[in-house]
């Protein structure tokens, strides 16, 4: 057994954890700086600028969550769980057919979104400058879409065997370059020409096709855990039906989870352009957690696929408990202090009053419950290393019912956003106590029972 892989299933797992997840942590901070260091120069476009990147950003990361934590955790657990049961030339070959799922999903996101785009974003509450200026960036953004999924999936796949270290390193690298290359394509800067809210986009894609060729040539350079080849690879149904049983659920939870966020800017937008960048701004924060609890996702997955694939229950079991308290810690500590101060936050982006005050009655109503999304996310990861994810998903369905019905009746009933977003609150705190429950009641080893019931029958 590979040394990486036996650390996996006998080293401490607290420490075992910390230390695999925080180069994860840092590349997700990395990663997010990316993303704010956009916005903050798109802001300086202008409001309709920034509502109109809030009209596409839960589409984007529709896409990065679906490609990087469901699909990919789905790759990652696959692999993992080939890895520890000692399956060594499955894990090779499920490489490939992962990076061949990357591709049908990348080509399906981009003719999906060129094409209907314009459409969604009008549901949403786009119109006039704010809908010009999302359609401009989507259509750059979603002309790249293969590259996102191709550089996720080969990170997954690396993730998988319990190397966090090589993902992180590549996505730092190319931190560097796309941070200053963003404003420099939207404000013209040297030799670059001003291309406005598209030099963003642009720089985006940059960075993950620069990404993307990085880690395939780490992975046929010799040096990875697996070694996979098209030459002794037939590609085989049971393989891709082994990544799509968890990929697939999983990307029904993203969508999910992005569904919601897109109801709430819908709801949002019955106040104004300045309402939804107000929103779009508040709720970026939360759409930030997912990146950080996903650092510590990564290692949950490989360390639960891979005891889970051994045998060792009750290690995956305790990996998972040790994993969520950790996440609850760190998302609620971050919703506290927006909650507490949420113009440290909002005015890096805009000054405009109303945006500012739709952005703060979000991060005080709804900042107190990132708690409950810590807890959800890294259970959800949990059960993705399990390869159970019947209860993760009737949790985010009980949080996009909640969020959409109960933000309607509150919108009709009282006229009053922060109504709305009390709504996105009670939702939170059922998404994490469904995933807790499920997991405590044994949902991953058979039917779900209370654990009194479970210790009562042994």
């Amino acid at each position: 057994m590979d040394p990486r892989t036996r650390a996996l299933l006998e080293a401490p797992i607290a420490a075992t954890l910390l230390r695999l997840a925080a180069p994860n942590v840092l590349v997700m901070v990395v990663q997010a700086a990316v993303g704010l260091v956009e916005t903050y120069f798109i802001g300086k476009l202008g409001t309709d600028a920034l509502a109109g990147v809030a009209l596409v950003f839960p589409v984007v990361m529709l896409m990065q969550m679906m490609s990087a934590g469901a699909m990919g955790g789905g790759i990652a657990s696959a692999i993992a769980r080939a890895l520890g049961g000692g399956r060594r030339a499955e894990a090779d070959a499920l490489a490939l057919h992962a990076l061949v799922i990357a591709l049908a999903f990348g080509a399906a996101f981009m003719l999906g979104v060129l094409g209907g785009g314009r459409a969604l974003y009008q549901a949403m509450g786009g119109s006039g400058p704010s809908l010009a200026a999302a359609l401009t960036y989507s259509n750059w953004v979603f002309a790249g879409a293969v590259l996102v999924w191709l550089f996720n999936s080969l990170a997954a796949v690396i993730r998988g065997t319990g190397n966090m270290a090589l993902p992180a390193s590549v996505i730092c690298v190319g931190a560097l370059v796309v941070i200053p290359l963003s404003p420099a394509l939207i404000f013209g800067w040297g030799p670059f020409p001003a291309l406005g809210i598209a030099g963003g986009a642009l720089a985006f894609i940059a960075y993950y096709a620069l990404g993307s060729l990085a880690l395939a040539a780490y992975l046929w350079s010799g040096r990875s855990v697996l070694r996979p080849s098209l030459r002794a690879t037939g590609f085989r149904w049971p393989l891709f039906r082994e990544i799509l049983r968890v990929g697939a659920v999983a990307a029904l939870v993203t969508a999910s989870t992005n569904l919601t966020i897109m109801i709430g800017t819908s709801l949002a937008g019955s106040f104004g352009a300045a309402a939804i960048a107000g929103y779009g701004t508040g709720s970026r924060l939360e759409y930030l957690l997912v990146p950080l609890v996903f650092g510590l996702g990564g290692p949950l997955v490989a360390m639960v696929g891979t005891s889970i694939g051994a045998g060792k229950r009750e290690r995956a079991l305790r990996t998972a408990w040790i994993g969520a308290a950790i996440a609850v810690v760190l998302t609620e500590a971050i919703g506290l202090a927006a909650a507490a101060f949420p113009m440290a936050w909002l005015s890096l982006f805009d000054s405009n009053p109303d945006m500012l005050d739709a952005g703060a009655r979000y991060l005080r109503v709804v900042g107190p419950f990132y708690g409950m999304l810590g807890l959800a996310l890294a259970l959800y990861f949990a059960s993705q290393g399990a390869g159970r994810l019947l209860w993760p998903l009737i949790a985010n369905l009980t949080r996009l019912a909640i969020a959409a019905l109960v933000g309607s009746l509150a919108l009709r009933w009282s006229g009053n956003l922060s109504h709305v977003f009390l709504a996105q609150s009670l939702a939170l705190a059922a998404f994490g106590l469904i995933n807790a429950a499920a997991v405590a009641g044994g949902a991953w080893f058979g039917p779900l029972m209370w654990p009194l019931q479970r210790r009562s029958l042994t």
